[in-house]
């Protein structure tokens, strides 16, 4: 690849990992949302969340998909783009995309163990009452 196509790859990837971040924050509000709904037992709401994260979902995986080559091609190229203007920037961004994704699998957790509780509870309560 010419020198001269990387930055061009770098841009694409910086848009791609800013779309994404703008979908992550509105992932990580959802996943928090979840979590609350989720520890009061509202599932009507908790249902809408779901369908709210789902949507999101789609436009994440289709982001994902398109910057994907773009993430190859810049490591193929590692020692070359190192040295080229924005490189810095996107591994910054990449690096807070990874902490936003670590944020919102923990904050699943914690509906996952949450609704675990809520299961375990009415087994509970439906054994004592038979």
């Amino acid at each position: 690849m010419s020198t001269p196509d990387l930055p061009t790859i770098i841009e694409q990837y910086r848009v791609g990992l800013e779309a994404e971040l703008v979908l992550l924050g509105r992932l990580e509000a959802i996943a928090t949302r979840q979590r609350e709904t989720t520890e009061v037992s509202d599932i009507p709401a908790l249902q809408r969340a779901a369908d709210e994260r789902e949507t999101l979902m789609s436009g994440l995986m289709a982001v994902e998909q398109q910057i994907r080559g773009s993430r190859q091609e810049l490591a193929r190229a590692r020692d070359e783009v190192r040295r080229l203007p924005g490189f810095s920037y996107v591994v910054a961004l990449h690096e807070i995309v990874a902490g936003i994704v670590k944020d919102i699998l923990e904050t699943d957790g914690d509906s996952i163990r949450a609704l675990e509780q809520i299961v375990e509870a009415r087994r509970i309560a439906a054994q004592a009452a038979e």
